[in-house]
């Protein structure tokens, strides 16, 4: 645990420090948000925060490479999410300096999740019926759709200061927890590269929140979050699509499915304000990538709550589903309802105005 300790903190300090840079950086070359309709930040921002990300990530990678325990995990997945991790950084600083179009944009992510398929990361089986093993085909189509689906839900979450970064964070850390206890108190080895990345995620996110929380100083901009998105995915996957199910389930280490739900589980908020987004707009005759101010964020807002405290609501929210998933594939039932119960009394109560909103709209409409 001392070594993924000591990653976190490098790479927290090493994100701290570069974020200076990259924002001076950032500002020379154009890369800032300015002020449009749907945004709501008051002054023009710069971009880049993914830039700091990768630099944080790479050096962390060369400082620990050593380490006794973080080292096994050093390997062909690791390099193919590094190459992966690198494509979509170039892509996303791009779109935050020129404002690429949506297609553009997925051909990228696809492209990135194409390299990780080169590399061997990809999801081998589906606990359906029991455990079915996809053919190569259906399981790559698999792997890029859940590489892109990831990448936009965070993506579409990354729209007021901190949010983004907060929210990764805490996934990350429940990730973190789950493979952590795979690969080194239940010995599948091959949960040790998952438990890294997520280790670093913890990290950037930490490093950088100093600067991204309201007001922001920087944006991560589509750098950022897609690079975000990249890493989560791509540790979901190599622990989900490569450790044996049925060994899981034999040594009586939590439901089969959960390796695979909880990825899902823990970016739970993003993914529905995705699904709710997509939804939304196909309603009302828009494209799916079609901006507005109708994200969680925005109603959290709208209902009164400042940007500190929308962002904690979403922290809260976001914990409430991903803690107890992790706490549930390794103990009682009884500790993960009781953990679950303990959150959701405390995310409630700081959603009271937001939840009054609701109820008052609902009794309008009727």
């Amino acid at each position: 645990m001392r070594d993924y300790l000591a990653t976190t903190l490098i790479a927290a300090a090493l994100c701290y420090i570069a974020t200076p840079f990259v924002k001076r950086l950032a500002e020379r070359f154009g890369a800032v948000a300015e002020i449009r309709g749907r945004d709501v930040h008051k002054l023009p921002t710069a971009r880049w925060g993914g830039l700091a990300m990768w630099i944080s990530m790479s050096l962390t990678l060369l400082i620990v490479e050593n380490l006794s325990l973080v080292g096994k995990s050093f390997g062909r997945e690791l390099q193919g999410i590094f190459l992966a991790s690198t494509c979509v950084i170039v892509l996303g600083m791009i779109d935050d300096r020129f404002q690429l179009d949506a297609i553009t944009k997925l051909a990228g992510q696809a492209l990135a999740a194409g390299v990780l398929l080169l590399f061997g990361i990809q999801i081998l089986w589906l606990p359906v019926n029991g455990v079915v093993t996809l053919p190569q085909s259906i399981g790559q189509l698999v792997t890029v759709l859940v590489v892109l689906i990831t990448i936009n839900a965070v993506n579409f979450i990354d729209g007021l200061d901190g949010l983004a970064a907060g929210v990764i964070a805490i996934a990350a850390a429940s990730f973190f927890a789950f493979a952590y206890l795979l690969a080194v108190v239940n010995g599948f080895n091959r949960a040790g590269s998952p438990s890294l990345i997520t280790a670093i995620i913890v990290g950037v996110c930490i490093g950088f929140l100093p600067y991204n929380s309201h007001p922001a100083k920087i944006f991560m901009g589509d750098s950022g979050s897609m690079f975000l998105g990249l890493l989560l995915s791509s540790a979901a996957i190599t622990l989900t699509g490569q450790v044996d199910a049925n060994a899981i389930s034999a040594e009586n280490q939590g439901p089969t499915l959960l390796p695979l739900l909880l990825p899902f589980a823990v970016l739970a908020i993003p993914l529905i304000d995705l699904i709710w987004a997509v939804i939304r707009r196909a309603k009302s005759g828009r494209s799916p990538f079609a901006p507005d101010k109708e994200h969680l964020h925005h109603r959290l807002l709208g209902a009164g709550n400042s940007h500190p405290r929308t962002a904690l609501i979403m922290y809260c929210w976001t914990a409430t589903v991903a803690i107890p998933t992790t706490v549930l594939a390794f103990c009682p039932v009884w500790i993960a309802g009781v953990t679950a119960i303990i959150l959701i009394s405390i995310s409630l109560a700081l959603s009271k105005s937001f939840i009054s909103q609701l109820t008052t709209r609902t009794s309008a409409d009727e």
